[in-house]
């Protein structure tokens, strides 16, 4: 059987006792804040292309995972010894049954429904509507399973406003779910870009598995898109659902690739970061007209087109 420790330790100690306590034996380490879910929760960990204010909580909580061969007194003492921190303190220990992980990370991804034409469907799922757009995405090296709400809302766009026959480019595409979305609700072509290798080769085989034929669908890296200054350069829709903080700093780049007439969809904000963001889209490229096109779990979708 195997046996979950909780230690908590100071700042100093988290990741060398993590390390130490893996070399020793243990399965597995998960290290949160242990005043998280606290009026003293601290928040860490800072946006891409910003410094976190801090490395460290002051102290951190271990989920030490031991297999049932090892003694969980000893695997903790070892681990002290070896990197030398304080000793941690053990507030908790808990047997764990063993369990099938394969279905249990399964039943974590059901059907998602966007409308009643389109549907998120793990391969491990029969469709629940077998006539509606069903794409299929499963969990992977790629954000984007349509389980989390900035995806649902990009989804839910594409299904009212995707006409036929548009050009697409989803900027930061991680799995190519909305891409994919995109050409399965008939957009001509469809462009998926990623600074993430493994992303973009998952895109490329994920919608190859939707039937996404390659002439329509093409997968790559920021740098091998055509200048904006092209027709091929510019799309009449441009997806984003990435982070408040690069959705920042790409504004001139994603306002360039918006055809006229085309639409521009920007997610992956929260609802108070999205005052700001309309500000300063509109300072960059006043002729694409943003609003709040949609909110949900506190997330927003802000959504425009152009007009010059």
């Amino acid at each position: 059987m195997l046996r979950e420790l909780t230690l908590i330790v100071p700042a100093n100690a988290a990741e060398p006792l993590s390390d130490a306590l893996l070399a020793a034996g243990a399965l597995s380490v998960a290290v949160e804040d242990a005043q998280a879910d606290t009026a003293d929760e601290a928040p860490l960990y800072g946006e891409p292309g910003s410094e976190p204010a801090r490395h460290a909580w002051p102290e951190s909580r271990l989920q030490v995972l031991i297999g049932p061969g090892s003694d969980p007194d000893q695997v903790v003492a070892a681990a002290a010894a070896a990197c030398g921190p304080d000793s941690p303190i053990i507030r908790a220990t808990r047997s764990i049954e063993d369990v099938d992980w394969v279905r249990l990370t399964q039943a974590q991804f059901p059907p998602t429904r966007v409308s009643e034409r389109l549907w998120v469907v793990p391969t491990w799922h029969e469709p629940p509507r077998v006539a509606a757009i069903n794409i299929r995405i499963d969990p992977g090296v790629a954000f984007g399973t349509g389980t989390h709400a900035t995806t649902r809302l990009c989804l839910a766009w594409l299904d009212a406003q995707v006409r036929g026959g548009e050009r697409v480019l989803d900027y930061g595409c991680g799995s190519g779910i909305l891409a994919i979305a995109a050409a399965r609700l008939g957009s001509a072509a469809v462009v998926g870009v990623d600074i993430d290798p493994q992303a973009v080769q998952s895109a490329r085989n994920n919608s190859l598995a939707n039937g996404i034929a390659a002439e329509r669908a093409s997968y790559t890296g920021p740098d091998d898109l055509a200048e904006p200054t092209t027709p091929s350069g510019r799309f009449d829709i441009v997806l984003a659902n990435i982070l408040a903080n690069p959705l920042k700093l790409l504004a001139p780049a994603l306002l360039a690739r918006v055809a006229p007439g085309g639409a521009l969809v920007l997610a992956g904000l929260l609802n108070r970061q999205a005052d700001e963001l309309l500000a300063l889209y509109r300072s960059v490229d006043s002729g694409v007209q943003l609003r709040v096109w949609a909110q949900t779990e506190g997330w927003t979708c802000l959504a425009g087109r152009r007009i010059d």
